[in-house]
């Protein structure tokens, strides 16, 4: 059996169009497999974020209720505190207080307004965030009523 020229060289084409389509699809499973890694990462920091705003709630409203009721002095009610959790992956929790007073009827009312953001990129150590933030950036804010 003969060969001719035109015959040499098809199998090493098909097997070049092989390689690049097989490199492709692989390049296309591993950006795929990235973001589905990124997606469940920022799913775990935003579940982190909403507990950590939780506990600032319930750090303010313990500073809140732990005082006797009036007659006694007014409860303590943090202007803006912000601290670290331990445990939650290094998220910063701020925590802001509003005070105010009224009456109904004879009895004197404290409203308490509470606020808690939680934020994974603090800016001069308090949440929210200001300013430009990168794609990794979560935040969650709480609030609450407390009527005493």
């Amino acid at each position: 059996m003969l060969r001719t020229c035109r015959d040499q060289g098809f199998t090493l084409v098909s097997v070049v169009f092989i390689l690049v389509v097989l490199a492709a699809l692989g390049a296309g499973l591993a950006a795929m497999s990235q973001r589905q890694h990124l997606g469940v990462a920022s799913a775990l920091q935003t579940a982190r974020a909403l507990q950590a705003a939780r506990a600032g709630l319930e750090w303010a409203a313990w500073q809140v209720l732990r005082n006797p009721a009036p007659p006694a002095a007014a409860p303590a009610c943090p202007a803006t505190a912000s601290f670290v959790p331990a445990d939650l992956g290094g998220l910063t929790v701020t925590v802001r207080c509003t005070h105010s007073t009224t009456s109904d009827g004879p009895d004197m009312l404290d409203f308490y307004e509470l606020v808690a953001n939680a934020c994974s990129a603090p800016s001069a150590g308090a949440c929210p965030a200001s300013g430009a933030v990168d794609a990794t950036y979560v935040e969650r804010q709480l609030s609450w009523r407390v009527v005493r």
